[in-house]
């Protein structure tokens, strides 16, 4: 199989996402990340754009030493001098220049005639060579210039020393089979791409969506570099994805019959941090590192995946970095993967609680778009346990206002015995709960509160759920009222009462183990 090679310019293109922008320290971590995935080259950035991106490159020309560390230049000596001083230092170091080639570009942008532009890009080129050992030039807008003035300047730039042609496809125009059909007439009519004598690479944008598609289809065409980023990030719509046109070739390399050398177990790493560095989030549907892609919630696929998780994955999570994939559950699961889930959770159920279980669930998941851990605990329990009831509200009463300071007072009873406190806080219900925990003396953390109405009505029936954190125990615990207050106070006192039923359970076990 022949080797396709992968140029990332995650820091170059990928940072001109609109709201994205890294500093020094922020691209050489993620030049560092690159490095562990052996991607090929990396296009620290545009050196002549800014001191910055001057710093950056220079940077990571000096730090990284494995891969072929490119910077971009215009098809202009100022350019091209910068890019040339930004990667003096690295051990394989390439210039890549380009100029536009199509006829829009050139009557609107350059203003300059065809002839006026391929002088310009073999000058660009002959310069780039006394800076750099590689000389990469793309044409651009090539998918929108005309193809025998393409076929010209490709040939000229070669002849001036470019040793690596790519074909952008600048603003997403081409379709597969257009572009593919580009690339092949490119590798038919320049003999020394067609001999191998000049590396044909291929940049894609994703204005139409079709990006990774196109790049995939250039390959089948004749290129051997793809560009890509981390994610897709990019210019408008984005770039070719990395992780997708590298998974494809991996997962479809029977048909493809290519391979990267990129280390895949990396991907969902890298894909995190340059997530987190740039601040732009990954969408959840998004192929091969969005939060879905791995998950699963119809319960026909849940179904299958315990019986054979090639059944709904052409590819494992651990190819991408992640330890294993997870069935969601919601409103389409099945009862099948909530059995599963339930034992995974230590809960065996008769096939009577698990049937009433089963309804509690569905109920449930009609009211919440994703069912958590603990909310599964908490209905398994409503079956298996009888909860103690360690402390129990037995009165409240809040004073609340926009001018005065929440008060709140309860009466709390515990072994028989009651106990009333009071506290002030920043609503009635903090209030509220201040004044439980004096009562119970207990350093829990308030994780979630969340309020559901159970009927209509000024007069309806409201539900509270709340999440409840202590040492390593997380609980949930609910509380029903016409009195959203009170139901509050309920909800809070019952997730003590199973914190406390928990750490009870937890010392039982350490203590039998250690007899």
């Amino acid at each position: 199989m022949e080797r396709i090679y992968i140029f990332d310019t995650t820091l170059r293109d990928g940072e001109q996402t609109p709201g994205a922008s890294l500093n020094i320290d922020e691209k050489l971590k993620i030049a560092y990340q690159l490095e562990k995935l052996k991607v090929d080259v990396i296009e620290a950035g545009f050196p002549a754009s800014s001191l910055g991106d001057f710093e950056a490159v220079k940077a990571i020309s000096e730090q990284i030493k494995e891969l072929v560390i490119a910077a971009l230049a215009r098809a202009l000596p100022y350019d091209i001098k910068k890019a040339g001083e930004a990667i003096k230092e690295a051990k394989k170091g390439r210039i890549h220049t380009f100029i536009a080639t199509s006829p829009i570009h050139m009557r609107y942008k350059l203003r300059k005639s065809s002839k006026e532009v391929i002088k310009l890009a073999v000058e660009a080129v002959k310069m780039a060579t006394e800076y750099a050992p590689e000389v990469e030039f793309s044409p651009e807008d090539a998918s929108r210039s005309d193809k025998s003035f393409l076929y010209e300047i490709i040939e000229a730039v070669i002849e001036a020393g470019a040793r690596i042609v790519n074909i952008p496809d600048t603003v997403g125009y081409s379709t597969p089979q257009e572009f593919k059909a580009l690339i092949e007439g490119i590798v038919q009519n320049i003999p020394s791409i067609k001999n191998k004598q000049a590396l044909l690479s291929v940049h894609c944008h994703n204005d139409l969506g079709m990006a990774t598609a196109n790049s995939l289809s250039a390959v089948i065409g004749g290129a051997r570099q793809i560009e890509c980023t981390i994610n897709g990030i990019g210019e408008r719509a984005g770039n070719a994805s990395l992780e997708e046109v590298v998974m494809a070739l991996k997962t479809r390399e029977d048909f493809f019959h290519f391979y990267t050398k990129v280390n895949t177990q990396q991907i969902y790493q890298v894909s995190q941090l340059v997530s987190h560095l740039t601040g732009i989030p990954i969408q959840p549907n998004k192929a091969v590192v969005g939060k879905n892609a791995f998950r699963h919630e119809a319960g026909i696929h849940q179904d299958g995946m315990l019986k054979e998780e090639t059944t709904y994955e052409i590819m494992t999570p651990s190819s991408i970095g992640l330890k294993k994939g997870e069935l969601v559950l919601g409103k389409l699961s099945g009862r099948h993967a909530f059995q599963e889930r339930l034992k995974k959770l230590g809960f065996h159920l008769t096939n009577a609680q698990l049937k009433k279980a089963f309804d509690s669930f569905k109920k449930l998941a009609d009211k919440k778009r994703e069912i958590f851990d603990e909310d599964l605990i908490f209905i398994a329990e409503e079956q298996t346990v009888q909860m103690p009831q360690a402390y129990s509200l037995e009165y409240i009463h809040t004073v609340t206002g926009n001018k005065i300071l929440p008060t709140a007072t309860v009466r709390i009873k515990k072994n028989d015995h009651i106990f009333q406190e009071a506290a002030c806080g920043d609503g009635p219900v903090d209030a509220a709960y201040r004044a439980i925990d004096k009562v119970c003396g207990l350093n829990l953390t308030l994780v979630d509160y969340s309020i559901q109405s159970l009927t209509k009505g000024k007069d309806a029936l409201g539900e509270v759920r709340v999440k409840v954190k202590g040492k390593d125990t997380l609980v949930l615990g609910r509380g029903t009222s016409t009195d959203i207050i009170e139901a509050s106070a309920k909800a809070y006192l019952d997730a003590i009462n199973r914190w406390l039923f928990r750490e009870k359970k937890r010392d039982e076990k350490r203590d039998r183990e250690i007899k």
